[in-house]
């Protein structure tokens, strides 16, 4: 009997029962689709052995006038400039005492440190820099007083304690002889408030300050954020200007160096109405204005107005109010209650409201931008849920998946379900979505409903019009450019090369990624039938392995009825003999199953392997009922 060739269509399915899906695909992790076939995805590796604090939720690649290499990384914690592997804190400071205003008190026996500071502003984690301190008197001397600390726990408006280190770290207790306060001359210097790794449900009435402690208490302000932290960032000529959502807008300038932290966009100038608030920050491209979406008006600086776009000066990160001599202005959206987010394309730049679409296009002097609504039924999950790539602008919804290349189209999604159904939608605004142009390909990465951080990814390749998923944990991505592979940072406080080598990098030593494929149900014959399946000839690659000897597992189960469960499975290995050709693999398997219906799965949990399927073909034979 002739062997039947087994082909199937690019893409998984879970919008219909695998049974409706014959001839396709119906689950996988840790696959992609080239042209028409599945293929294990490729791995990757650590860019460095160092790491940084908190979790990345924003990279930005540039490049220096003197060619150097950096990467702008935004965490809940801190804002670093990363070169060569190592990371350079330059998170803005928000604050300097005077000398004198800061004292310490310390227990004996305990590491705890308190610290007195009237009006200190400062939150749980926070991080505070003190010099000028003189010894307590015993183990805590003035070596462990000056230096950088983090904020264990805030009491009140005017004090909160420290856990005593000395300088590499290790944790101290005081003693008897710890009775001073640190002198007269101590000065401490605050970097902004930390935001949340977390979202918290709900950030109004009730909640955050109002809700933390009692009504009317005097300590309900004391030591709270609600907001996630979320950065915005993008390069004007080589220096950075620095956005957190909702907050402070801030400027690197690279000439100062790496000691020198970010500092207010304000302060570099005497023009007093620069904005101090913003939801996001971008430099447009083509006609040199940065441009403030969601910021404080011209005339009422420090109050937020969450639909106002503001743009500078040509050319003049300093220069903000409209006057005849340069192109600085205003826009303000009409619909919606706040921009959510702006991508920039190669002609315009997309605002997006959290009801609405608008294109903000630069049309010159006299009014320099113009802006114009695309579609008002539209939905945004989150601020970094929209990407561009060739001009074409992709989103998650609240539900859909869109795309944006002269007009608003929803895109067909062949997963919907599955990702919409089991998500987690309290902690919707770390979604973010990544170019993988390598493979033709629009991530999105999101949290499960049992995960409180981002534990899984869906894709659209748009060449192969195709959707498939997986498992995978990353807080932020940049597509290759000015670094030859993709990087992705882990809430591990690293930053991987993806689509580099073939193991997961985020273990010592490395390890095996686990992937497969599993079609949906395929009848034997119309399916009224029984046939026996007695053999099957694999058709696979391991090009690119280099394993000594790569294998992936068959598995075919068969099934009577499409509700019922598969009854018997069999599995068998494949694996490559020789290392040229790459296609001399086990010639054939032979299995003996009786069924209606059977399902094919492929997959691979060795290290060093790549693997991409061809056509695979069975023995399937009529099989009398008994």
């Amino acid at each position: 009997m002739p062997l039947t060739k087994l082909q199937f269509r690019p893409g998984v399915n879970r919008e219909t029962t695998s049974y409706t899906n014959e001839g396709g695909w119906f689950d996988g992790d840790k696959i992609r689709f080239r042209f028409g076939v599945p293929e294990k995805i490729g791995g990757w590796e650590r860019t460095s052995q160092t790491t940084f604090l908190g979790t990345c939720r924003a990279l930005k690649p540039f490049v220096a006038l003197d060619s150097s290499r950096y990467m702008g990384l935004g965490t809940n914690l801190k804002y670093y400039i990363e070169e060569g592997g190592a990371y350079y804190d330059i998170t803005p400071v928000r604050a300097t005492t005077a000398a004198g205003d800061v004292t310490f008190s310390a227990s004996n026996g305990s590491s705890t440190l308190t610290v007195a500071d009237t009006a200190h502003g400062a939150v749980a984690n926070d991080f505070v820099t003190f010099s000028g301190a003189a010894s307590l008197g015993g183990n805590v001397t003035a070596a462990v007083l000056n230096q950088e600390y983090q904020i264990d726990t805030v009491l009140n408006d005017n004090s909160y304690t420290l856990v005593a280190k000395d300088t590499s770290g290790v944790v101290i207790t005081a003693n008897a002889s710890d009775t001073g306060n640190g002198g007269s001359s101590v000065v401490g210097k605050y970097q902004i408030n930390t935001g949340l790794d977390t979202s918290v449900s709900g950030t109004g009435w009730g909640v955050g300050t109002w809700g933390r402690l009692g009504w009317g208490d005097a300590d309900a302000a004391a030591g709270t954020t609600t907001v996630l932290r979320i950065w915005t960032h993008d390069n004007f000529g080589e220096d950075l200007i620095i956005n957190v959502r909702d907050s402070g807008i801030f400027y690197w300038d690279k000439t100062s160096g790496f000691s020198a932290p970010a500092v207010t966009l304000s302060s570099l100038g005497t023009d007093p109405t620069i904005p101090t608030i913003a939801k996001q920050v971008l430099v447009s491209d083509r006609d040199r204005h940065i441009i403030a979406f969601g910021c404080d008006p011209e005339n009422n600086i420090g109050v937020q107005d969450p639909l106002l776009i503001r743009f500078s000066g040509q050319e003049s990160p300093t220069t903000w109010q409209s006057l005849p001599d340069n192109t600085a202005g205003d826009l303000r959206i009409g619909s919606g209650s706040e921009i959510v987010c702006a991508v920039e394309t190669r002609q315009q730049v997309l605002v997006f409201t959290d009801v609405s679409l608008h294109a903000m296009q630069f049309l010159g002097p006299p009014f320099t931008f113009g802006i114009n609504m695309l579609s008002e039924n539209i939905t945004i999950i989150s601020p970094l849920a929209a990407i561009a790539h060739d001009d074409v602008v992709y989103w998650m919804g609240f539900e859909e998946f869109y795309a944006y290349g002269g007009q608003v189209q929803r895109l067909p999604c062949s997963v919907r379900s599955y990702v919409f159904d089991d998500f987690n939608r309290q902690q919707r605004e770390k979604v973010f979505a990544a170019v993988n142009a390598a493979y033709s390909e629009i991530w999105w990465f999101y949290p499960s409903s049992t995960s409180n951080e981002i534990d899984r990814y869906v894709v659209w390749n748009f060449q192969e019009q195709a959707w498939y998923y997986g498992t995978l944990t990353r807080t932020a991505w940049v597509d290759r450019g000015i670094n030859d592979f993709p990087i992705a940072t882990f809430t591990d406080g690293r930053q991987y090369f993806h689509e580099l080598g073939l193991d997961d990098g985020t273990t010592v030593p490395e390890s095996a990624i686990s992937a497969y494929i599993e079609s949906s149900q395929i009848d034997i014959g119309e399916g009224e039938q029984f046939a026996f399946i007695r053999r099957i000839i694999p058709d696979v690659t391991f090009e690119n392995s280099t394993a000594a000897s790569p294998s992936v597992v068959f598995t075919t189960q068969v099934r009577n009825f499409p509700g019922g469960n598969y009854l018997h499975s069999d599995a068998a290995t494949t694996t490559r003999t020789a290392t040229t050709p790459v296609e001399q693999f086990t010639e054939q398997v032979h299995l003996r199953l009786r069924g209606r219906s059977f399902a094919m799965k492929i997959s691979s949990d060795a290290s060093q392997v790549q693997w991409r399927l061809g056509s695979p073909r069975l023995d399937i034979r009529p099989d009398g009922r008994r």
